[in-house]
């Protein structure tokens, strides 16, 4: 896929480096392999900056001006995006952005990015994933609540809540399966692309293998090898939307918190895993996660649980 600078960076910036962000986006796109979502964002960003530097230096930025930025630039772009109620979350992503452009340009022996690391990232307060408890998960992924006036789409949606809660997939991943990606009745193992087309392989309990099965035969349309296996009541590609309509049901029904969404069932496996003994290796590799810190935030959960119960329970309390 190739990127070519939008019309909204040609005014921000001078010719030369306006080359450099196209060649850097399809760099991101055609060998690091980003989403389009990440991709989109990264430009964003990108382009927030460069308007800054604009007012900033009073004049559109090339890659001279690039490679004189101090640590105080940098701060100074944070400071303005700080008091336009940008949140730290956000903050934090835009200047990994912005380090990834100045890192691709001192690779080509363009500018030193040192100054962009010598600025600290806003402090984050990390919020813990909201898993729901193993009864609940059951109970959202059992089909049984009758919650749809067609049993081919209830049993469509419980497939769907299954592989996210039983493999720990993402909503996006379980809708990209194909017809010849559907696991079949003694199946062990099945190939996942996540993000960044990254491939992975995951188990396949029994109970995933049944809820698609049922699903396959259900389903009035024909499922193609090559098509997606999930499909909308037309005939065409299940929108996630349904999906999370279908959770919000399944919310009211079973009195459950805001915080249960479709997400949270992947979360459900991750936590679950982790109680039951399973290793912080293992569920990285199962959920596709690129670090290993983004796993070891389920260590946390599991304490706070362990905390809570001890609070509850102790007879010292």
């Amino acid at each position: 896929m190739s990127h070519n600078a939008t019309d909204s960076l040609l005014v921000t910036a001078k010719p030369d480096l306006n080359d450099r962000i196209a060649k850097w986006l399809d760099h991101l796109s055609d060998e690091r392999r980003l989403s389009d979502k990440t991709l989109i964002a990264y430009e964003r960003d990108l382009r927030q900056f460069l308007r800054f530097l604009t007012d900033h230096l009073g004049g559109a930025p090339g890659i001279k001006d690039i490679a004189d930025l101090r640590p105080a630039d940098f701060r100074g772009f944070l400071a303005q995006r700080r008091r336009n109620k940008v949140q730290s979350r956000s903050l934090a992503r835009g200047l990994a952005g912005i380090r990834s452009f100045l890192k691709f340009l001192e690779r080509r022996g363009e500018i030193n990015a040192a100054a962009s690391d010598a600025v600290r990232p806003p402090r984050q307060l990390r919020s813990l994933p909201k898993p729901v408890s193993a009864k609940d998960a059951i109970d959202i992924t059992s089909g049984d609540l009758a919650m749809e006036t067609e049993a081919w789409v209830e049993a469509r949606n419980a497939a769907v809540l299954t592989l996210l809660y039983g493999c720990g997939l993402r909503i996006s991943e379980a809708l990209s399966l194909t017809g010849k990606m559907a696991p079949q009745p003694g199946t062990k193992t099945m190939r996942i692309i996540g993000k960044g087309r990254k491939e992975r392989i995951v188990p396949i309990l029994p109970a995933v293998c049944e809820a698609v099965a049922h699903y396959v035969k259900l389903c009035p349309y024909a499922i193609s090898p090559d098509g997606p296996l999930f499909l909308g009541a037309r005939g065409g590609p299940l929108n996630p939307r349904m999906i999370q309509l279908s959770m919000a049901k399944l919310r009211g029904a079973l009195g459950l918190p805001e915080t249960a969404t479709p997400h949270a069932l992947r979360h459900s496996f991750a936590t679950h895993l982790l109680a039951g003994g399973g290793d912080l290796r293992t569920i990285q590799e199962l959920l596709g996660h690129a670090s290993l810190a983004s796993t070891q935030i389920y260590t946390e959960i599991d304490s706070a649980h362990l905390l809570a119960a001890y609070d509850k329970a102790h007879p010292r309390r």
